[in-house]
């Protein structure tokens, strides 16, 4: 089983490689090389002034150069190492995994909190507080002068630009309705000219109507003559035989008198 990997070199995983500045799949000769460069410069006879650093250092360079220069521990080494960052890659992923659902814990109670404080200036803003109301009424809630005041400052101008678009749709209500009003009017002023005009034209129209009929009554009236005369000789007639009984008589007995004078 692998060792836990210490809290204080969790991100400083420097191999031994990286302590003489050599890939991992260095070498011989190249880490020879590297040895020596670097034992130079951290030599502490050539770090006047620094000397316990680069002894420090000087040392570490010693440690690396006589694991990875012997091929056995070379090969404990670099099956250890593999090992340990393998732990390492796993805890450092748990705990990176375990960080972000803190965080997004974190973030989802503080927009629960600004929900919170923003839905209370809205009512405190619908109830027709202004700004500053709205400020300290935040304040009394726990909430962040900064936060606090964003809030209110945004709350505010959003209660203005609502009242401002009521206003807007309001007037155009009452101008749509004017302009209503005013046609209905407008056609109620025509109407009663409109009825004169049209009750002449009804004359007008009746009157050559009848001058029409007159014209063709007028143009037919010779071929309608004889027949007119035929019709009113019935009416003779009928006024005769329609003549009063006494007057019957008296024509008759007269006719009865003639007979005897001859």
């Amino acid at each position: 089983m692998a060792a836990r990997i210490p809290r204080d070199i969790e991100f400083s995983m420097a191999t031994l490689y990286d302590t003489l500045g050599v890939p991992a799949h260095a070498t011989d000769e190249e880490i020879k090389r590297a040895y020596r460069k670097a034992a130079m410069k951290w030599h502490p006879d050539r770090n006047h002034g620094a000397e316990d650093t680069a002894r420090a250092a000087f040392q570490e360079i010693k440690d690396a150069y006589a694991i990875l220069s012997d091929a056995e521990q070379r090969k404990v080494y670099d099956t250890v190492y593999a090992e340990q960052m393998s732990a390492f890659e796993a805890e450092l992923s748990g705990r990176r995994r375990e960080q972000a659902e803190r965080d997004a814990a974190a973030r989802a109670a503080d927009e629960a909190a600004y929900a919170e404080m923003v839905s209370i200036a809205i009512r405190f803003a619908d109830e027709g507080h202004n700004r500053d109301v709205l400020f300290g009424v935040l304040l009394g809630r726990q909430c962040e002068p900064q936060r606090a005041a964003q809030i209110a400052d945004s709350v505010a101008a959003l209660q203005a630009a609502r009242r401002e678009e009521a206003e807007l749709a309001q007037q155009k209500r009452h101008a749509r309705k004017a302009a209503r009003n005013a046609k209905a009017q407008h056609g109620a002023a025509q109407q009663p000219e409109s009825e004169p005009a049209e009750a002449a034209e009804a004359g007008a129209t009746s009157a050559d109507t009848a001058t029409d009929t007159a014209q063709t009554a007028a143009r037919h009236g010779h071929h309608d003559a004889p027949h007119a005369g035929r019709a009113q000789q019935p009416k003779r007639d009928e006024a005769a035989t329609d003549m009063h009984p006494a007057s019957a008589l008296s024509n008759l007995w007269l006719q009865f008198l003639n007979g005897l004078k001859f």
